[in-house]
């Protein structure tokens, strides 16, 4: 099955959306129940500041239904008073959701920053008159407003009509919310973006988008989310790694299989430093990550580097290299901006 295709399945449950390339899955999203309650990343909040963590620099906000809010930066603020906040990542269990109050609105084609002024266009596009057209067009579906606008990528295979009709919506999204920052109680202002409509925004125009009953059988989605049920991942050659989180971090271990030779562990390394980045966020994982690699020569460590930021730049999570330990194992920061994928999904 070769190409690109987006799948939504109205047999799939509530809300889930599948990535497929080449017949191989490479982006999973799902809505939770709708009776959970969980703060999720990009939910916009009039939160109300509760008390002030003394020493940190920090605070803790009341974001309503029983939820707290974890916010750096209290500089100003005062127990009572109230503020606009944007769920940042999700939080450890039993403690408070992280905040900032760096509101952005994400849409397909533009991304609306109320608190930071000016038009910029995505550095990818490097036609300067792609570039000056798509700043017309911004300016002029702006009108008079003071909205920073960043337009994103896919502009550069976009209508002009596309762009501006996304940019006219989600600067009145923005404008609505914006102007309900007053209130006295905590409220939802604008829920997270649900799994069709983040396919919609995030990913790249597949070639086929299908929403036909029983297409992520037709499909092989659910034979390979199953897959995921086992940390163990197959790789090229004999080789295989795990990835398997704990409360601490996710630890990740490659295997070279039977082979034992230098040569056996960088093939080995280099694939598991490749597939890492998907098998991160199929499963959901986010934090500390630590790899452990097979035995290789330190000289072998730049290689792995350079395959690792390669994979992580088609990745749509920001996540840090930031270092290799004494013991030899790499370390990662991964933002938590997905829940690990459920139990008893298949």
């Amino acid at each position: 099955m070769k190409g690109t295709t987006a799948i939504l399945d109205a047999a799939a449950g509530n809300g889930m959306a599948a990535l497929m390339r080449n017949g191989q899955l490479q982006d999973l999203l799902f809505d939770l129940d709708p009776a959970d309650t969980t703060p999720i990343p990009g939910a916009i909040y009039r939160a109300v500041v509760d008390r002030p963590l003394k020493g940190m620099g920090a605070g803790m906000l009341r974001l309503g239904n029983g939820q707290s809010g974890f916010l750096k930066g209290m500089k100003g603020l005062a127990p009572g008073d109230t503020l606009l906040v944007q769920i940042a990542t999700f939080a450890d269990d039993g403690k408070a959701v992280p905040v900032s109050t760096k509101i952005l609105f994400k849409s397909r084609y533009v991304i609306v920053t109320p608190s930071a002024p000016g038009i910029n266009v995505s550095r990818s596009i490097k036609d300067e008159d792609q570039r000056d057209a798509l700043l017309e067009i911004a300016h002029e579906a702006r009108g008079e407003g003071t909205e920073g606008l960043i337009l994103r990528s896919v502009c550069a295979d976009a209508e002009p009509e596309a762009i501006a009709e996304d940019i006219e919506h989600t600067i009145t999204l923005a404008r609505d919310v914006m102007a309900d920052a007053d209130g006295a109680e905590p409220e939802l202002l604008l829920a997270a973006p649900t799994a069709a409509l983040q396919a919609w925004r995030d990913w790249p125009s597949p070639e086929e988008v299908v929403e036909t009953e029983g297409a992520f059988e037709s499909h092989g989605v659910w034979e390979a989310i199953a897959a995921l049920e086992s940390p163990r991942t197959n790789l090229s050659g004999g080789a295989w790694m795990t990835v398997e989180p704990t409360r601490a971090l996710v630890a990740v271990d490659v295997n070279t299989g039977g082979d034992f030779s230098p040569a056996a562990a960088l093939k080995a390394n280099l694939a598991a430093a490749r597939e890492l980045p998907r098998q991160l966020r199929l499963r959901g994982l986010g934090g500390q990550i630590v790899v452990d690699f097979a035995p290789m020569n330190k000289r072998d460590r730049t290689q792995i580097e350079g395959a690792l930021r390669a994979a992580l730049r088609q990745d749509s999570v920001e996540t840090m290299l930031v270092g290799w330990t004494p013991l030899g194992h790499l370390e990662l920061q991964r933002k938590r901006e997905r829940l690990p994928l459920p139990e008893g999904l298949v």
